[in-house]
């Protein structure tokens, strides 16, 4: 009898049950009613990514109350403010495209769901929504009603407890078990022993050894079949295939001789197989997670902040040394790193890091404010109320609102082998099985299994994972922050670098500072140190660090103008500090020097000059980079310190002064429509649109960083001087995986050519896949530590 199947979520259908909507059978009212959901929204596309793809919706009305409970949403939510909250959810169920795609689609089936991304791998979406018009338990209503019931454990949320999947444990050891026993019981068959006893109970242990075949055919390699049955329902030939198609002929093949009596089969080769591809699996899933591990625990970009010590001292300390009860320093740009209670009398944060939205919220002394807002205008204290980690900052980093629209090159080259992999693997199979099963069943076999098991591009599609892997950990250790694998591909295409000049080839600790005008006194030194305290521009930090210990006031008005300097009023008295121009000074003619210049309502005063002092090496980097790449200076200063420049620059190095950061963001774009592939470095802060217009942008971390979601990689300044060797080193990263990959398109080759000929048994060909992924890992570790060390030497 034809059994119906559900349109929506491909169940069997019972026929009394059945209902019929739009010409579609359906096996109960709730796959209808998101069938209708989808069609009203104009969403049905979700059932073209692949058959019967949706989940049964289950009716959980009033189980979700607890929603509706401002404590618990707190403690749910990541992030809360009046038209904007974002919440991570754990849904079990997501399992394919299909899903993924429903899931960054929720706002078309809700209004007040403003975006939503989904974990993959975890097994989360991230939801922005306004709670305004939409409450946290209508959207879990929501995601229930269309099969995607959101798992909910506060004991989770508050302990920070993950359940461990040990299936892959569990299957391993079963399929262990099965193959050691059914070895042993193998072995009189291996050497034809002919002995009474042997003889008599022989049939025994053959059907002994079938049972034990069982557990480890249904159970261990019960993966493959579920991953092949899901390839061909989507109608993609995925690699587990014909992993699948052999273990399924062994193990027909094999029962086949036990019945009929031809042997006793290939129960041994079977088990082994199984045993040692899962054990394959076992090892690439370790090394991915300890490559995770290096990147989330060990690789973070340094974000320092200043901290507010008891005795009202101010100092420079990383992030994760914030600990609840501390009083933090946020200036202007600056990110708050944790989430706390606002001290000052207000502040205006703009959260468009985390929300996307850029308009900033005005907090008031006593309002709670969250990690990843900026804080714009005048310096802050708050008060923390928990540390974070880095890998939220990390994840802040990360954005997908800040990515670039850059092409992953080397991901496509291994999607394309691998799309085309399994049905040449496929045709090349079944042709040999049909040559060779007229000459002999048994070679046959073999041959169609063999080709099967050791023609593999799992090994091909771990070359660029683990090669970037390996050198984005590398790079971290010598505090080279990359935001992704991806920055690495575009550093090797790199032809042309444009510096910053203050603050990224000058340094903001080593500068002598002089001051040249009308006398300063008592309020004015104050208020020109509170005013500064403020700004995180690198002459703003030089300026505070020179300033004799003040009292800390308060400055009203605060603003701080990009590229031209910053303002503030103390005392009603209006303070102007930055540029010649911006205090309404002409510069004197033949005297061009770096300097902060000094107005009080608007009457000029004087003006601090700044000795630049340059980074260590800078020469010697400049020299090497010449070789390979053209430079370029720009910088929003005056040409005073060119000839200081000239003499230690290499010949021909463009020099680019009085640049303001709308120039400077013109002048990177006027490079790449010249066909140039520009890596912008910079301090993060005047540069902000350089780093984002270049096709890499690199911001220079000194003690205080300004974080800026444009940058590409972040490059600690003590490390400045290396920058050539990583720009090198990642050139060697491309040239490892491209010989990563003729090493294992090689391995493929002899590997068929050994099978295809009948000289390669199933069970050599199982410990050999393992073993090519194993080598290609070790090969690509090796070639990215050797030439970490030897660029290193050179």
């Amino acid at each position: 009898m034809d059994t119906q199947n559900c349109f929506h979520c491909g169940l069997d259908i019972i026929k009394e049950e059945e209902i019929i909507f739009d010409n579609k059978n359906f096996c109960c009212n709730g796959c209808k009613t998101v069938y209708e959901i989808f069609s009203v929204n104009d969403m049905t596309c979700y059932y073209d990514f692949e058959k019967s793809p949706g989940a049964t919706p289950l009716d959980i009305k009033g189980k979700y109350e607890f929603l509706d409970n401002e404590n618990i949403i707190a403690k749910l939510l990541d992030f809360q403010e009046t038209t904007t909250a974002i919440v991570s959810l754990s849904i079990p169920h997501i399992h394919c495209s299909s899903c993924i795609w429903i899931l960054e689609n929720l706002q078309r089936l809700q209004q007040g769901i403003s975006s939503s991304q989904v974990n993959f791998p975890e097994k989360k979406v991230r939801i922005t929504y306004n709670p305004e018009q939409v409450s946290l338990s209508e959207i879990v209503y929501l995601l229930s009603s269309i099969g995607y019931e959101p798992y909910i454990s506060l004991e989770n949320y508050e302990t920070g407890k993950k359940s461990v999947d040990r299936s892959l444990t569990y299957k391993l050891g079963v399929a262990f078990f099965c193959f050691g026993n059914i070895m042993l019981l193998s072995f009189p068959e291996y050497f034809e022993v002919t002995e009474y006893w042997l003889d008599t109970y022989r049939p025994f242990f053959r059907w002994l050894i079938f049972a034990l075949s069982l557990p480890s055919f249904f159970y261990s390699a019960s993966s493959y079949y579920v991953s092949a049955y899901k390839g061909i329902r989507s109608k993609i030939l995925n690699i587990d295939i014909p992993i699948a198609l052999g273990i399924v002929v062994m193990f027909v093949r094999s029962t086949v001789d036990i019945v009929f009596d031809y042997g006793s089969g290939f129960f041994d080769s079977l088990t082994g197989l199984i045993f040692f591809m899962l054990l394959g699996k076992m090892f690439q899933i370790k090394t991915y997670s300890f490559l995770s591990f290096e990147r989330d625990f060990k690789s973070y970009f340094p974000i320092a902040i200043t901290r507010i010590n008891p005795d009202n001292s101010e100092e420079s300390v990383p992030v994760y040394d914030i600990v609840k009860g501390n009083r933090l320093l946020i200036r202007n740009q600056e990110l708050i790193p944790v989430d706390g209670i606002l001290i000052s009398n207000s502040a205006s944060v703009d959260y468009s890091f985390v929300t996307g939205e850029a308009v900033p919220i005005t907090k008031n002394s006593g309002d709670k404010i969250f990690a990843g807002g900026k804080q714009i205008g005048k310096v802050i204290e708050m008060e923390v109320l928990q540390s974070t980690s880095q890998s939220y900052l990390t994840q802040l980093w990360s954005n997908d609102i800040f990515q670039k629209n850059v092409t992953q090159r080397h991901k496509n080259i291994t999607d394309t082998i691998s799309h085309y992999f399994t049905p040449i693997l496929l045709l090349i199979a079944f042709l040999s099985f049909g040559y060779w099963i007229f000459i002999d069943t048994i070679t046959a076999f073999n041959v169609f299994t063999s080709i099967l098991i050791v023609a593999c591009p799992c090994a091909l599609a771990l070359t660029a994972p683990f090669t970037m892997g390996n050198i984005l950990r590398i790079l971290g250790k010598k505090k080279f922050y990359l935001k992704n694998a991806l920055v690495i591909e575009q550093l090797a295409k790199v032809d042309t670098i444009v510096f910053d000049k203050t603050g990224t080839i000058t340094t903001n600790k080593k500068s002598s500072i002089s001051y040249k005008g009308a006398p300063l006194w008592g309020d004015e030194l104050v208020a020109i140190k509170n005013i500064v305290r403020a700004s995180n521009h690198p002459l703003s930090r030089m300026l505070y660090d020179f300033l004799p210990d003040m009292s800390k006031v308060v400055i009203a008005d605060f603003e701080e103008i990009n590229g031209q300097g910053i303002q503030g009023s103390y005392k009603d008295r209006k303070f102007q500090i930055g540029s010649a121009v911006f205090v309404g000074k002409n510069e004197e003619q033949g005297v061009l020097q770096t300097a902060v210049h000094i107005a009080i309502d608007g009457k000029y005063y004087g003006k601090y000059i700044f000795n630049n002092q340059y980074r260590d090496g800078l020469e010697s980097l400049f020299k090497g980079l010449k070789q390979s790449y053209q430079i370029k200076v720009l910088s929003g200063d005056n040409d005073g310190e060119r000839k200081a420049l000239e003499t230690f620059l290499p010949q021909g190095t463009e020099l680019i002064f009085n640049q303001n950061p709308e120039q400077k963001l013109e002048f990177i774009k006027n490079l790449q429509d010249q066909g140039k592939n520009v890596m912008m470095v910079g301090d993060g802060l005047n540069d902000a649109g350089a780093l984002a217009q270049s096709n890499i942008g690199i911001s220079i971390s000194e003690n205080v960083n300004v974080f800026s979601p444009a940058c590409d990689a972040i490059l600690e300044a003590n490390e400045f001087d290396q920058l050539h060797y990583f720009l090198r080193l990642s050139k060697k990263a491309m040239t490892t995986i491209k010989m990563s990959f003729v090493l294992s398109l090689l391995y493929n080759v002899v590997g068929l050519s050994f099978a295809i000929t009948g000289n390669l048994k199933p069970l050599v060909a199982a410990i050999i896949m393992p073993l090519s992924t194993i080598t290609i890992v070790s090969f690509v570790t090796i070639m990215s530590n050797y030439y970490s060390r030897k660029l290193k030497k050179e």
